[in-house]
């Protein structure tokens, strides 16, 4: 098979829930960052055969958002686009998907992407279609929704989120709150310090966000990471559910941003004047107890080297998206490794935030850049899933 090569990752800075990026739809994030893409690779637009693109809560607002996307973003009308959805972990998937159709011969140039606005999930209602004849109607919180229905209740019982799972974890694997509040300030440290050492500026392109009244805002840089963060501070934050692990500070954020790339086959690179920065070498899904959903790229990274005939210890640098410090302590165990100079050493979920569908590629942007600087080959990712998956890819430095 033809190798596909990852070509100008780039990725929007991070909103918080309800932040800056709060008034940005998610074709206006998706277009950004493929106007980004095309400008840093001078690619022709028309030489694009397909976009992918990744959203995990999705509507009819913006259906099918690759393709809408390609539109927004002024790619020819001729350029089809298509939307996938594996939650968490959409963003690597559009990667993967976008790799197999390079790989297989049906196509030459994707452009993979991820894209998320968390701050404009919308409440709906499943009562109304054919009218309510008396009494109230109730509308659900599509972002609330998408958590508590992650998995068949008959079959495995009342998962009431994501948070009862690292729960589920926490006491599985003996992990007490001292020790995810002592990651989760690791996380928020490193992202400080890669931001204040100017490291994040070349994976980012910022975002003229109008305002109400005066000039528009230049957002440009991730928000959702404390740059006071400490134990004391942490600390003082009230576990959601009594007696827990989980808080506001060792948990992932609600977030807004968008990441994207160009996927090319190998043998069109030098036609098109096209640098690889990467290669995709190769990916794999597992699936677990959805009561225990991020524990899943235990059985995802052990697949992938199983295949790739490689091991964990082989690899430059680690991305593991942080959902929960409880989670990401869970899963170091299962691999029986733990190397704080390898993993996620830019931050992760916790601090930089969680976007889900562009999550992927933000990690893999992230994760690349890095590797480019520290001239590393072999760059692993891997993702824990709602309803009980991991998903993880293999990347090696061009």
């Amino acid at each position: 098979m033809k190798r596909a090569a990852i070509v100008s990752p780039v990725r929007t800075p991070v909103g918080t829930f309800g932040g800056s990026l709060r008034s940005v739809p998610v074709e206006e994030l998706g277009a950004l960052v493929t106007k980004e893409v095309l400008k840093r690779s001078g690619l022709d637009a028309a030489r694009i055969d397909d976009v992918v693109f990744a959203q995990s809560y999705a509507n009819s607002e913006t259906p099918c958002v690759g393709r809408w996307i390609a539109l927004q973003a002024g790619l020819p009308v001729e350029v089809p686009g298509m939307q996938l959805d594996r939650r968490c972990g959409g963003g690597l998937q559009a990667l993967a998907t976008a790799a197999m159709m390079v790989q297989t011969g049906a196509a030459d140039v994707v452009l993979a992407g991820g894209v998320e606005s968390m701050s404009n999930i919308e409440y709906y209602s499943t009562d109304m279609r054919w009218g309510a004849r008396a009494g109230s109607v109730q509308f659900h919180d599509r972002l609330a929704r998408g958590r508590e229905r992650s998995q068949p209740e008959e079959r495995f019982g009342h998962i009431s989120g994501m948070i009862e799972t690292a729960e589920n974890l926490a006491n599985d694997y003996h992990i007490s709150r001292e020790q995810a509040d002592e990651y989760a300030v690791r996380s928020h440290r490193r992202a400080a310090e890669a931001w204040a050492s100017g490291r994040m500026a070349d994976e980012t392109v910022a975002i003229s966000v109008p305002q109400k009244k005066g000039a528009p805002l230049l957002f440009g840089k991730d928000e959702g990471f404390r740059e006071d963060a400490s134990m004391e501070s942490l600390g003082k934050l009230r576990t959601l559910i009594p007696g827990g692990t989980v808080t506001a500070g060792n948990s992932s954020q609600q977030n807004d941003a968008a990441a994207a790339c160009l996927v090319v086959s190998e043998d069109k690179l030098e036609a098109l004047g096209l640098e690889p920065m990467a290669w995709f070498n190769g990916w794999a899904a597992a699936g677990c107890e959805p009561s225990r959903m991020g524990i899943g790229p235990v059985a995802a990274v052990q697949k992938l080297m199983t295949r790739t005939g490689l091991s964990i210890d082989q690899m430059d640098l680690v991305e593991l998206n942080e959902a929960f410090a409880c989670q990401v302590l869970a899963v170091l165990k299962g691999w029986e490794w733990n190397d704080p100079d390898r993993l996620n050493v830019n931050g992760s979920g916790i601090s930089l935030g969680h976007p889900i569908g562009a999550t992927g590629v933000r990690m893999m942007t992230t994760l690349l850049f890095e590797l480019q600087r520290r001239k590393g080959r072999y760059g692993l990712e891997a993702m824990c899933i709602g309803g009980g998956q991991g998903l993880a890819a293999l990347f090696e430095r061009a």
